[in-house]
């Protein structure tokens, strides 16, 4: 604001038109228009505007606010509620700066508790707020498809569904991003001669659009094919202009053969932008499959998969895989999901888990977070009505809101299909009809007038045909490609944005997991960081 006042002051633009990507608080408009008016330039600023962009697009569907270590801030111990308060703010506001340039005012549904009730809320106050000014920035369906509808918007805390943000996928969207660090749609990866080569990897790479969601070895079918058709394509323009592999040109057919030129010339560009793609996807497919074959990652998707499906693991397995190829980090996501998995706790087993963790010099920290909460939940199931509240009330302080979250997602998380709890209860709010999973969640009609409660009981319960569905602490492309998934799957087709606080892979998930435990004086201290792949 200084620098603006003092660029006005020197008269260096006749005319100022000033566009700030967030919301600029009253005091700072306040000190431009006094030291505008003090330095007599204020007839030199012509227009302020905010643009609300408190949030990063990564692709048509897919969102995120960038606020690094948000499931630490929600679930520290030591967390005061002032500082759970800000970062409730700093949501609402990134949130609602998405929903102002959709221009949409949705319906909001949430389960009740915990941070995803706390946002909602705020979110429902603050839209209502801004509904009273008069020209407000929602005139009703700017972007969407269908502007006379309202989308739903559903907010789910990242405990919802634990296992999703740790386990390792074998899709290649989610393998990317997970082993080789996908940032903003960057990534860069050891070139086939030597040295770094740097790609994008976004809307306006088809192959990767088309191909995202896919299973690793279809992936690579795929890039073969592809390369196989621009083969064939170039030897056929190579055979209508005379060249390699056809006749050799004798000058008689003139115009034929200017044609065909032509044709060859355009088609030129697109051969040798297919030709780029399909180098760039054999490139990072070549490294990918390198990292797979190192670290056995095909056998720890499939082997956590069937352990989040049947609920428990063989003895045998579980240790040989722990003892088995892997960095430390995979290995200790492993015993994580072992351990979310598994009904009950096993001493035994868990201890010679432990052990194995510690063989391979790994910081269990994160592993004793999980199992604590998980043997808290187990003494609340236990308890007795009487003694239940104050464990509630020292585990809400100490876990953050959401108590039974861990296992509760763990019952309702993968049916055979690999549909994701997330997935299928989004589908249930999407449909509106009844349903034991979603009858309980609230509803906020930023529209509607409030009823006592505090939510507002909206008629509008659906079906819709858009949805957004946002993740508070920490999301990821695994639950991106199930919900676009489902989003084509639904007849008609529905429209349906991800957003999260963060994007983060399972080594990064893992490492706030690590620091809560650190926070709570848990793992084997002074063994080497985790964070050593």
């Amino acid at each position: 604001m200084q620098r603006i006042v003092s660029d006005a002051a020197k008269s260096l633009y006749q005319s100022l038109h000033l566009n700030f990507s967030t919301s600029i608080p009253r005091p700072l408009l306040e000190d431009l228009a006094a030291g505008t008016l003090n330095s007599d330039s204020i007839q030199r600023i012509s227009k302020v505007h905010d643009q609300y962009l408190e949030f990063v697009t990564l692709e048509d569907n897919l969102f995120s606010l960038a606020h690094k270590s948000c499931y630490v801030q929600l679930n520290d111990p030591s967390a005061g509620d002032k500082e759970i308060e800000e970062l409730v703010e700093k949501i609402v506001g990134g949130l609602f700066c998405v929903l102002a340039t959709l221009s949409v005012v949705p319906v909001i549904r949430c389960p009740r508790g915990g941070p995803a009730e706390m946002v909602a809320s705020a979110l429902d106050q603050r839209i209502r707020d801004h509904l009273l000014s008069k020209n407000n920035l929602f005139t009703e369906g700017g972007n969407f498809v269908s502007s006379f509808q309202r989308p739903v918007l559903c907010i789910f805390d990242r405990n919802f569904e634990l296992p999703v943000a740790i386990q390792h996928d074998f899709r290649y969207r989610p393998l990317v991003h997970d082993v080789l660090g996908l940032k903003l749609n960057r990534l860069s990866v050891q070139g086939e001669k030597g040295g770094m080569r740097s790609y994008e990897l976004d809307y306006a790479d088809s192959f990767w659009v088309a191909n995202g969601s896919l299973e690793f070895p279809e992936v690579a079918v795929e890039i073969e094919t592809q390369l196989n058709k621009y083969k064939k394509d170039v030897d056929e323009v190579n055979k209508r202009t005379g060249g390699t592999h056809g006749a050799e040109f004798d000058g008689t057919d003139l115009i034929g053969n200017t044609k065909h030129l032509m044709n060859a010339v355009n088609s030129l560009p697109e051969l040798t932008e297919r030709k780029q793609v399909i180098d760039k996807h054999t490139n990072i497919a070549t490294v990918l499959l390198g990292e797979i074959k190192e670290r056995s990652l095909d056998s720890y998707a499939k082997k956590e998969n069937d352990m989040l499906v049947r609920g428990g693991i063989e003895r045998g397995d579980l240790l040989g895989v722990l003892k088995g190829k892997g960095s430390k980090m995979d290995k200790l996501r492993f015993a994580i999901i072992y351990l979310i998995s598994s009904e009950t706790i096993n001493q035994s087993e868990v201890e010679a888990v432990e052990a194995a963790l510690r063989e391979s010099e790994v910081d269990t920290a994160a592993f004793q977070y999980v199992k604590k909460i998980k043997s808290l939940n187990v003494s609340l199931a236990s308890a007795n009505s009487a003694s239940r509240s104050n464990i509630v009330d020292w585990a809400e302080k100490l876990y953050g809101q959401s108590i039974s979250a861990v296992t509760a997602g763990v019952k309702n998380l993968l049916s055979n299909d690999r549909q994701l709890a997330l997935a299928r209860t989004v589908e249930a709010l999407i449909e509106g009809r009844p349903n034991p999973e979603t009858d309980s969640y609230l509803s906020f009609d930023p529209r509607a007038p409030k009823s006592g409660s505090g939510a507002s009981s909206s008629h509008l319960k659906g079906p819709f045909k858009e949805a957004i569905v946002f993740m508070i602490g920490g999301g990821n492309y695994v639950e991106y490609c199930s919900l676009q998934e489902l989003a084509q799957h639904q007849q008609p087709a529905k429209h349906i944005i991800y957003g999260t606080t963060e994007i983060l892979t399972g080594v990064e998930f893992v490492e706030q997991l690590t620091l809560l435990g650190q926070k709570m004086g848990l793992g084997n201290v002074g063994s080497s960081s985790t964070s050593a792949q």
